[in-house]
């Protein structure tokens, strides 16, 4: 009978060792981590790849929580809309950390702590000025203003009001760009903690009950830093739109050059390498194809600047293209990223004057006479070595020719270089000549 009852109690033993809810060995958080990103750049493809990975891979290891530290003056519209939605799509909780000390979250920052299962900020910090601006920081026309920001309120009231959080302050943030700090926003029901350091963000989240995501257990937690791979900062620093440009003026220079002089390979090789990075760049960033098409004209012109005498109107249309076309270049669109001046002017200046040294260069060696090979030796002065009758030899050009002519000459006379047929110089006769001696070694 008592072999029974261990039997029994074994069998129940196992039964709720076997069959206990997941959700319990989750409650504790034993054997999980919390994983940390940190973002102090602007919103771009760079940063939204980089959140991406982290996001999966804090999925993919069933992480407690993923904590994003954020300090950003805002960015592209559409990055921001990536990292939004794989945000709402994580199974995992995702806390955005505005911190350390100092730091902010404009913009897309702000959409982006919106987001988030749980917003924090540290001491010293802000959130706010979300309005749309232009590529260049300029304030864009009203109508594109009108439905910029239309767009972005309604985006991200959605997004607001699914977390719970203030829709009207947000939507003032947009339209009105209002900023707070982190007492204010904890206040106005923009953010829900504010945590001197990681470590106390990590006690407080812990017994936090996170909608559809359990509770969670941070306070003993280890923390795993996910840092970004080669392939988020190679991306990062290339989806830079002043990066992109000087790749894309750089790329345009080598290949010119290559076409204007064939065989030089090196410049052809790093010209190509440059434009494909810059392709790859630019089809992330908010680009104009309009102020594209003028930079391509420029070269076009260019290039036809070595092939017609136009006295150097091409070369100036090339520089006007090229001019109107990196202003025009990147859209506004509410990014804040922006192109430069202190890049853009010297690029062109740079870019301009090589376009046109070059070309310069092709045009004069076209003209110019040439002085090396068969043809080189028309209207060389030679001294006959052989007497000519009607053939014999001449010393010309530092070399022993054959020549013929119509009269006979002696030997030590000199001759002017009229022809070249078949290996053979046709000369005649140099009498009053002026011209110096030729040369003889």
């Amino acid at each position: 009978m008592s072999t029974k009852i261990k039997f029994i109690s074994f069998v129940t033993a196992f039964c709720l060792i076997a069959f206990a809810p997941v959700e319990q060995v989750s409650a504790n958080g034993a054997g999980r981590q919390v994983y940390i990103v940190k973002v102090a750049d602007a919103i771009g493809p760079g940063i939204a790849d980089y959140l991406n990975w982290a996001i999966k891979t804090a999925n993919q290891d069933n992480a407690l929580c993923l904590i994003i530290e954020l300090d950003t003056p805002g960015g592209l519209a559409e990055a921001m809309r990536d990292i939004i939605k794989d945000i709402l799509g994580s199974s995992v909780p995702v806390v955005v950390y505005v911190a350390p000390s100092g730091a902010r979250a404009a913009s897309a920052g702000v959409m982006i702590a919106m987001a988030a299962d749980v917003a924090a900020m540290a001491p010293g910090t802000n959130i706010g000025a979300a309005h749309p601006v232009g590529a260049g920081g300029q304030e864009i026309n009203k109508t594109m203003t009108d439905k910029v920001v239309n767009d972005m309120v309604a985006h991200a009231k959605s997004v607001a009001e699914r977390r719970g959080r203030n829709a009207e302050w947000v939507e003032k943030a947009i339209r009105e760009s209002v900023s707070v700090t982190e007492t204010e926003a904890l206040k106005e029901n923009v953010i829900d903690i504010i945590a001197d350091d990681t470590q106390a963000l990590l006690r407080l989240l812990d017994g936090r009950e996170v909608a559809g995501k359990g509770t969670l257990r941070t306070a003993k937690a280890s923390i795993r830093i996910l840092e970004e791979t080669i392939r988020t900062k190679i991306l990062k620093t290339i989806s830079d739109p002043n990066i992109a440009y000087l790749l894309l003026m750089l790329g345009l220079a080598g290949l010119y050059f290559e076409l204007s002089h064939p065989g030089a390979i090196f410049p052809g090789v790093i010209g190509g390498i440059c434009i494909i990075l810059a392709t790859f760049a630019l089809q992330a960033l908010p680009i104009n194809y309009a102020g594209v098409l003028l930079i391509l004209l420029a070269i076009v012109l260019f290039v036809l600047e070595m092939k017609i005498t136009s006295y150097g109107m091409l070369s100036i249309g090339g520089i006007i293209c090229l001019s109107l076309g990196s202003l025009m270049m990147f859209e506004a669109d509410g990014s804040g990223m922006k192109l430069s001046l202190s890049v853009l002017i010297p690029t062109i200046v740079l870019v301009s004057g090589f376009f046109v040294a070059v070309a310069g260069l092709v045009f004069r060696a076209h003209l110019s006479q040439p002085r090396t090979g068969a043809t080189g030796l028309i209207g060389e002065i030679g001294i006959v070595k052989q007497t000519i009758s009607p053939e014999g030899k001449i010393f010309v050009h530092g070399e022993l020719w054959k020549a013929r002519s119509r009269e006979s000459i002696e030997i030590g006379s000199k001759v002017r270089v009229i022809n070249l047929e078949n290996l053979q110089l046709e000369v005649e006769p140099l009498n009053d000549d002026p011209a110096g001696e030729p040369e003889t070694s």
